[in-house]
C-alpha cells in the first residue's frame, strides 16, 4: 500500500453496496474500478476486498506497463504533479463515497456505541483534527460531556506497557472512583479531572452491563 492510500483509508471501513453504487464490479471477493485518465493516457485500477484493504494501479495504455514516478514524493514536473492530483482526488472521492469511518475496533467499544445511540439518541463527535481517534458524547439537552472514548496507549495510563487499548472516560463520584482504580482496568480519568472522571478500559476486562451502568450514572451526573 502506497502512503497516499494508507492515509486517505485509515479509519475507513468499505461499505460494499456504496461500492456497487460509484460502479466497482465485483469479482470473487474483490471489487475492482477502472478509470479511464484520457488526459495522460493512463488506465487507473482500484481493487477493494471486504476486509477493506485498498490497492491501486496506474498503467499507460500504450505499453501497458504500470506507472509509478508519480509516487514518488521527489518526482517533479506538471505530468507528474498534475496525475498525482488527479489519482489522490479520485481515491478521496471513493473513499469519501463508498467507506464509513471507524476509528474504534473492539467489539465492546462498538457495542456501547450502538447503546448510546439507541438510548440517548447520541452521536460520536470528533473535535479535533489532530486526535481522530478520540470522540465525545453529550447530552442533547445541556450539551455537556457524559463520555470520551478513545485508542490509547497504556503507557500513557501510568503502564509500564506501550499497548493500545480503547477506553472510555465517565464522571463518576470522588468515592467511587478512589474504590476502583487499580491502574489496570481502571485508571483516574485521562487528560480529565481525576477527581471526578475514572477511565474504564473497553478491552473486554470489565463486564460490558457494569460499563453500561456507569454510562448511565454518568449521562445523569451531566445534567
Amino acid at each position: 500500500m502506497d502512503n497516499l492510500i494508507e492515509k486517505i483509508f485509515k479509519f475507513k471501513k468499505v461499505n460494499t453496496k456504496e461500492l456497487l453504487k460509484y460502479g466497482f464490479v465485483e469479482e470473487g471477493n474483490k471489487f475492482y474500478f477502472h478509470k479511464n485518465l484520457t488526459d495522460f493516457n493512463m488506465l487507473l485500477t482500484v481493487c477493494v476486498n471486504k476486509q477493506s484493504e485498498i490497492s491501486a494501479e496506474i498503467n499507460d495504455l500504450e505499453t501497458k506497463e504500470p506507472y509509478t514516478l508519480f509516487l514518488s514524493e521527489s518526482a517533479v514536473g506538471a505530468f507528474v504533479g498534475n496525475l498525482r492530483m488527479e489519482y489522490e482526488a479520485i481515491l478521496m472521492d471513493i473513499a469519501c463515497k463508498c467507506f464509513d469511518k471507524e476509528i474504534f475496533k473492539r467489539d465492546y467499544t462498538k457495542r456501547l456505541i450502538s447503546y448510546i445511540r439507541e438510548f440517548y439518541g447520541g452521536e460520536l463527535e470528533f473535535l479535533w483534527d489532530k486526535f481522530p481517534d478520540i470522540a465525545v458524547v453529550r447530552r442533547k439537552d445541556n450539551r455537556k460531556w457524559y463520555g470520551v472514548i478513545f485508542a490509547i496507549s497504556k503507557c500513557k495510563l501510568g503502564c509500564d506497557c506501550d499497548e493500545i487499548i480503547e477506553a472510555i472516560d465517565l464522571r463518576m463520584v470522588a468515592e467511587d472512583i478512589e474504590m476502583l482504580v487499580d491502574n489496570q482496568k481502571y485508571f483516574k480519568g485521562y487528560h480529565m479531572n481525576k477527581k471526578h472522571w475514572i477511565t474504564i478500559s473497553l478491552e473486554g476486562d470489565v463486564p460490558f452491563e457494569e460499563i453500561v451502568k456507569r454510562t448511565n450514572e454518568s449521562y445523569n451526573m451531566a445534567h
